[in-house]
């Protein structure tokens, strides 16, 4: 699904550069589900980044789906996001103003989607969530954890077979931080391929492989059962 070969990022700021990630050759099987761990300025959510086709590598390959990522045009990446990757973030990145039903239909407006049909799609995966008594309220009526439930049915909208999550319990408590990765656990036996970012070892435990990042590169790569890769 994922294979990433020889990828390196560099930022430049003026005479100075910073290697965010050194070459790096990383593969992710259709199915599995991945947590890739590291402390801030690992390079953890530079490699998250380029992976979900927000950033692009200095060097190296990417090959997304049998897809080479580097090949596609702006256009062409864009149709990737949309269809290929179900995204969410520690901040959640809700619209305010839009309610629950509005912020989870909007993926499948931009794929041009009729309203009945997304809107049907939309009540079907909140009442996955567990939010189906919610799709009137806004955002700032919601508790951190309904806010990232939204956030996941809103991932899941368009059947995306890759879903990406970075940090997804960062702000949230403990109770509500198991609730969603039970749900994590719900869609990935559904077949969905995941690939978590955190820094919190009892979310990593959650998934099936553990990848641990330290300097742009990887320390450890762990499958539970099988020892280290």
């Amino acid at each position: 699904m994922i294979t990433l070969k020889d990828i390196t990022k560099i930022y430049k700021n003026g005479p100075l550069e910073v290697q965010a990630l050194m070459p790096l050759n990383l593969s992710i099987e259709k199915g599995e589900f991945v947590a890739i761990m590291g402390s801030s300025g690992s390079g953890k959510s530079t490699l998250m980044n380029i992976i979900g086709c927000l950033d692009v590598p200095t060097a190296g390959s990417y090959e997304l789906d049998g897809q080479q990522v580097q090949e596609l045009s702006e256009e062409e990446l864009a149709k990737v996001r949309n269809r290929k990757i179900g995204f969410v973030f520690q901040s959640f990145n809700l619209l305010a103003r839009q309610t629950v039903l509005q912020n989870v239909t909007l993926p499948l407006m931009y794929a041009g989607t009729s309203r009945e049909q997304r809107n049907a799609r939309a009540l079907e995966l909140l009442g996955k969530v567990g939010l189906a008594e919610r799709v009137k309220h806004r955002p700032n009526e919601l508790s951190g954890g309904q806010k990232q439930r939204v956030a996941i049915a809103r991932a899941l909208t368009m059947n995306a077979p890759i879903l990406l999550a970075d940090e997804p319990t960062g702000n949230l408590d403990t109770k509500s931080s198991h609730e969603i990765m039970a749900l994590f656990k719900e869609i990935h036996a559904e077949g969905t391929t995941i690939v978590l970012v955190t820094h919190e070892p009892d979310i990593a435990e959650h998934a099936e492989r553990i990848i641990t990042f330290g300097d742009g590169k990887v320390l450890s790569d762990v499958r539970k059962g099988s020892g280290r890769t």
